[in-house]
């Protein structure tokens, strides 16, 4: 009567395992295909993409906003075309891969993509923030450094470097807003930085114009002495 029990228990286990193999398979096969047409269609977008932005002449365009340098510095090579074309890519990748999951049932997953699906425009909105942080602040800087110039005053190269920095930490710290990072501790380090600069300058001034005063008290003196 044991063994009878046993036996049938163990039966109608594997039955079940086998039902539930039997029953994800054709999940599998489905997922597998959406998967396969996902890859496909995206890399077609993301090549489409791609093609229209050079169309577009978007690069040259760049270049002549100066923005070329900046990217060329940090060791890349400009290519917008590219690089949205494989934001499409991504894109619609995560798309599919969320289709996946929701076909597989693994709805932790699924949710997880989703939240990525919905960071992926302030992404694109922080790359547009700080590309136009760099075309105003370099047109700052040349108008500083004009203006300067054009009234003959002196440190129109540092002048113009402090706009322009001015100009692309306020953007940073723009765009990191956009894509939800706190930004309470850059501001933070911001202002001891200037505290520090500002100090330092104070100090090195105090010592400069120390020696100064003492040379200029003296020669008044001496010239008192004369008189």
């Amino acid at each position: 009567m044991y063994f009878q029990d046993l036996t049938s228990t163990l039966y109608g286990s594997l039955m079940n395992v086998w039902a539930g193999v039997f029953s994800f398979i054709p999940k599998l096969v489905g997922a597998i295909v959406v998967l396969i047409i996902g890859l496909i269609i995206a890399s077609v977008f993301g090549s489409v993409i791609e093609q229209i932005i050079k169309a577009l002449k978007v690069d040259s365009l760049l270049r002549k906003l100066g923005v070329a340098a900046y990217v060329e510095r940090a060791g890349l090579n400009l290519n917008s075309g590219n690089f949205l074309g494989r934001i499409v890519y991504w894109f619609f990748v995560v798309v599919f891969i969320l289709a996946v999951s929701s076909i597989l049932g693994l709805d932790v997953f699924a949710d997880f993509l989703k939240q990525i699906l919905l960071y992926v425009p302030n992404i694109v909105v922080a790359t547009l923030i700080m590309v136009a942080t760099l075309v105003v602040a370099r047109f700052f800087k040349n108008l500083i450094i004009a203006s300067v110039l054009s009234a003959k005053l002196h440190a129109s190269k540092f002048m113009g470097a402090f706009i322009w920095w001015v100009v692309v930490i306020f953007g940073l710290v723009t765009a990191l807003m956009q894509l939800g990072i706190n930004v309470y501790i850059l501001q933070t380090i911001i202002t001891g930085v200037v505290a520090m600069l500002a100090l330092a300058g104070g100090i090195a001034f105090g010592m400069g114009g120390k020696d100064y005063a003492a040379r200029l008290i003296e020669k008044m003196s001496h010239i008192v002495e004369e008189k």
